[in-house]
């Protein structure tokens, strides 16, 4: 099978790459920011490519013509403070990716969308399958964006038959190899994270009930790799087990015991050290951390015949791990972690 994977040197896809080297299959990989030619990224071939920029489409389509199926994992999470240019990449990008798969006449597209497309559930323990709706956390630009590659999708599926769309919807997504980019992404360059896990936190303040689900970056790639041998089309859920709550993240951290915040009052304070720059993330990222269901994996479980090889809290465990010992890996996504600030990252 010859596949294409944009966003080809991140996170998932990197994971991708593990789990398909070596079974026959011709990889092609696409980013704007060719890899080191070391390790996993030395058997596929690299195409340099802006997803967003001008003749995107041509161009995709000329690298998509002739493949199996392309799987879409391109995707920006900062710049934050540049909310424009992530929606033209997001968005507008992933738009492109689905044109040229059109008009190179791709029979398979594998969109990675996210447990941040889903609207909230009123129980904060009830499991949602693939039919919850998809609409998203309004206050997170992550979620709104999710959707509005979600609503372009459907319109393809009714408009395209001849083209199966497969949507893989994982929890977050960690490994070591992504620790510097989480720590970019979510911690700012002054947090010192040389201290996780070998200075112990006398007491950890969080969110009120937080609660969250996890996946290794290997256990979805297994996922996505099943989806490409058996093409069933539709959503899958994915995420590791169990779910994980205030408790785990303190025993990751060392931490004696943690004290719930009140959310309001956290938010309130994440949205006003945002604005003074204190840090990264923006505040919508806190609403959507609130506001997720917990996703049942039945179906991919089920159909696929996919379980996970890892334990939530083992996945959290080695993403601190990685963060403590500014772990990354040969490409511009992924590259160790350093004090100074950079520019654009994306996955």
């Amino acid at each position: 099978m010859k596949i294409a994977i944009t966003g080809a040197s991140g996170n998932v896809s990197t994971a991708l790459l593990r789990r398909l080297s070596g079974t026959g299959h011709e990889l092609v990989g696409l980013c704007r920011r060719l890899p080191e030619p070391e390790g996993v990224y030395q058997q596929v071939r690299w195409e340099q490519v802006d997803i967003a920029g001008p003749g995107a489409v041509t161009r995709l389509a000329e690298v998509f013509r002739g493949v199996d199926a392309v799987v879409h994992t391109a995707w920006l999470i900062q710049p934050a403070r540049d909310p424009q240019e992530l929606t033209r990449v997001n968005v507008g990008g992933s738009q492109n990716v689905v044109a040229a798969a059109l008009q190179a006449g791709v029979p398979h597209l594998v969109h990675l969308s996210s447990i941040g497309a889903y609207s909230t559930h009123p129980s904060d323990d009830a499991r949602v399958d693939e039919s919850w709706p998809t609409e998203g956390i309004r206050p997170s630009q992550y979620s709104r964006e999710k959707v509005a590659v979600e609503r372009h999708l459907d319109a393809v599926e009714r408009d395209h038959p001849e083209l199966v769309v497969t949507r893989v919807r994982p929890a977050l997504v960690f490994q070591r190899d992504n620790a510097s980019e989480i720590a970019r992404y979510f911690l700012g360059p002054f947090v010192p994270t040389r201290a996780l896990r070998r200075v112990p936190l006398p007491v950890l303040p969080l969110p009120r009930a937080v609660r969250f689900q996890v996946v290794h970056a290997d256990d979805l790639a297994d996922a996505i790799a099943r989806v490409l041998e058996q093409v069933p089309g539709g959503a899958f859920n994915v995420a590791d087990e169990p779910v994980l709550r205030g408790r785990d993240l303190a025993l990751g951290l060392n931490s004696a015991r943690y004290v719930e915040l009140n959310r309001s009052l956290v938010r309130a304070a994440a949205d006003l050290t945002y604005r003074a720059h204190v840090h990264p993330v923006q505040p919508g990222w806190l609403d959507l951390g609130y506001g997720v269901p917990v996703m049942d994996t039945t179906r991919a479980r089920t159909e696929l015949g996919w379980s996970p090889a890892h334990a939530a809290r083992d996945v959290l465990v080695e993403l601190l791990e990685g963060m403590r010992d500014h772990a990354g890996a040969p490409s511009a996504a992924l590259r160790g972690r350093t004090v100074f600030p950079t520019s654009r990252t994306g996955i």
